[in-house]
Order: C-alpha cells, then structure tokens, then sequence
C-alpha cells in the first residue's frame, strides 16, 4: 500500500528542486564507510541516492573505507590484526592484502552497483597516475604525560592529491571511486585512513561539500544526553571540543577532516548517519537535512 498521496510526493519533488538547481554541476565528495558498506539493504540505497544526484546534474566522487573486509581477509589467511593508536599496525604482508581488499574486491563492487543502475562510474586507486602521493604516518602513543612516535609499517598519510585525473573522469561524465592506497617516494604502497583522503581530495577538487558517512546521528556535545545534538559547529569551535575532550574516540578522525577539507578549499563538510535510509539525499535534497555540519 502506498502511504503518499499524489500530493505529498509533489510537494517531497518541489522541496527538493531548489537543492538540485543549488547543485547543479558541483562536485560533491563522499566518504563510504561504516554499516552503509556492510548492510546489503544500505548498501542499495547508497548507491540508489549516488545514481540519483548523478542523474540531477551533481558531480559524485565517492572514496570508500573497508577495515571490516581487510580484517576478516586477515583471518582467512590466519593473519592477526593489531592495532596502535586506533591504526592498524601494516606489515609488508598487510599492506598487499589491504591493496588487494581494497582495490580488487571492495571498489570493483561498487563500481559494479553502480555501472548496473546506468551510472558510468570508474575504480582507481591512490596509485594511479599518482593520484595519492603518501609518505609514512607514525602513531602517537601516550604514557601518562609523555608522548612518542611509533613506526607501524605501511601506515601513510597524504603528502599531494594529483586531482587532474579526477578532474578528467568528472568532465567525461564519469563517477570516479577511490581506495585509499597511496604510494610512496619508492613505489611502495601505505595504506591511509579513508577519512583523511575523502578530506584532502574534496579540498583539492573544491567541492561544493564532504560528505563523510557514520554510523551515529552526529556530534553531541554530551552523548549520554540526546538534547545536547549539534546541528552546525564552526571551525573555531571544533578545534576547542577536540582540546576539551568532548569531540573524542573515533569521532576525532571525523572531525579532522573536515577542518582540513575546510581549510583547503571545501564549501561545507557533513557527518551524517549511513544507517538511516537514503541518508544522502536527506542530507543534499532537504531543508531540515540530517547529522551535524562543520562550517568555516
């Protein structure tokens, strides 16, 4: 039974009419993680809502995580994952298998899901034509006060984004997906927090906006008190919750990328909750939208 009259879904189209012409032609990046990459029904919608902006006008770029997969190919081969400082300790060994999870399996898939809803879309990774140029990241471990730097392998960060090849496959009306893999001085591979990429590549294109896919509503400023929810949070004040502890844990990674995204050349950034339903277009396409937004 259809819950919507004729009506309600005219006035659903007219509301978001005014974002499509806002959008039109801008480039939007969005990082793919959390329960919306594991969830078979998530999955669906994720690629329901990429196919619709596409089909609007709308420039997607999508840049994919996959630590579950990495971990549970890492058991098959009786492989053990450690980590340190929340990053997964890389070994030689590690660093192919994440480059073959990764560039192989996870981002041929969702090229595939996308490919199959007639939207051209285009697998790279951080390697080719030197997309992601990477250097080595070293983990910070505190004991009590004291601090040090700790050498975990094939751990990188971005050094540059060559976003030239980005720029060519959006121009021929491609959907470009990214792995996070990034290569080193030598040709070697590392590793990097899909987080980070999303951010330095929606500075590097210029995007319209970050899109970075959780799998909690957003920021609060208590978590035990639902009241306390951030709708907007400047860059001021995002920088001041990370000093006083109340943006911690996994969230910090989130919100580092979007003050990076925003201090090279984004419009806005947004944590928004991949297991809601067509999470994006609630997000691009409403006025009330969804999750909590950074602003400069």
């Amino acid at each position: 039974m259809d819950l919507f009259k004729p009506e309600d879904k005219a006035a659903i189209l007219v509301e978001a009419l005014p974002y499509i012409q806002e959008f039109y032609g801008k480039t939007i990046v969005i990082k793919y993680g959390g329960n919306a990459m594991i969830n078979d029904t998530l999955k669906e919608k994720v690629m329901q809502d990429v196919a619709l902006m596409k089909y609007v006008g709308i420039r997607p770029v999508i840049v994919h995580g996959g630590g579950p997969e990495i971990t549970g190919f890492l058991k098959k081969v009786g492989k053990q994952s450690s980590f340190v400082a929340g990053l997964r300790v890389t070994d030689e060994e590690t660093v192919e298998i994440a480059e073959m999870v990764l560039d192989g399996k996870v981002n041929s898939e969702i090229v595939n899901l996308l490919n199959r809803r007639g939207v051209k879309a285009v697998g790279l990774s951080g390697k080719d034509a030197g997309l992601i140029q990477a250097r080595k990241k070293l983990a910070t471990v505190y004991e009590g006060e004291e601090s040090k730097k700790v050498d975990i392998g094939y751990v990188g960060e971005v050094a540059t984004i060559n976003s030239g090849i980005i720029e060519d496959l959006l121009d021929q009306d491609y959907v470009p997906i990214i792995a996070p893999i990034g290569v080193g001085e030598n040709g070697e591979s590392y590793n990097i927090n899909a987080d980070y990429v999303a951010a330095e590549i929606a500075g590097a294109l210029e995007a319209e906006k970050l899109l970075l896919l959780t799998d909690i509503e957003g920021i609060y400023k208590d978590f035990n008190d639902k009241d306390t929810f951030i709708s907007t949070l400047h860059l001021p004040e995002a920088r001041q919750y990370i000093k006083e502890g109340i943006i911690a844990g996994g969230m910090i990674p989130k919100v580092e990328a979007c003050l990076t995204a925003l201090e090279k050349g984004a419009g806005k950034t947004h944590i928004i909750d991949g297991r809601l339903d067509h999470s994006i277009i609630l997000e691009v396409f409403t006025e009330q939208g969804i999750g909590t937004q950074v602003v400069r």
